[in-house]
């Protein structure tokens, strides 16, 4: 399931889940539906939320879908392709296995602030 906003792009799958939402029009609107849809997927993972500019997405190009993993120098050590198609299990499966025989396996979100490749911040 992914959340699409009403007034954008509307899936049968949200209607059928009921996960409708109108586009937030601020930051406190976007962290109210960024936390009802994590509660309605079950999210298990800690969650970050974007500056409403959207400045990680735009450094780390992570439009549609990415998956990143980082060390706890904040090093960008995997990238995926885009996904959901660009996901290969396998492949970060390896790069979790290389961090953790690093010595880096417990990698823990700061409370504040995770830099971007080129600036901005995410909220936890």
């Amino acid at each position: 399931m992914e959340a699409h906003p009403t007034d954008v792009w509307q899936t049968q799958s949200n209607i059928k889940e009921n996960v409708l939402f109108r586009t937030p029009k601020n930051e406190e609107e976007r962290a109210f539906v960024a936390g009802a849809c994590v509660r309605k997927l079950g999210v298990k993972f800690p969650a970050v939320l974007d500056e409403f500019e959207n400045p990680t997405e735009q450094a780390y190009t992570a439009w549609p879908d990415r998956i990143y993993l980082v060390d706890r120098n904040r090093r960008v050590v995997y990238k995926s392709k885009p996904g959901p198609f660009g996901f290969k299990p396998d492949q970060l499966a390896t790069a979790l296995a290389s961090l953790r025989n690093s010595g880096q396996s417990s990698v823990l979100l700061p409370q504040q602030t995770v830099p971007p490749a080129t600036g901005g911040a995410h909220r936890p």
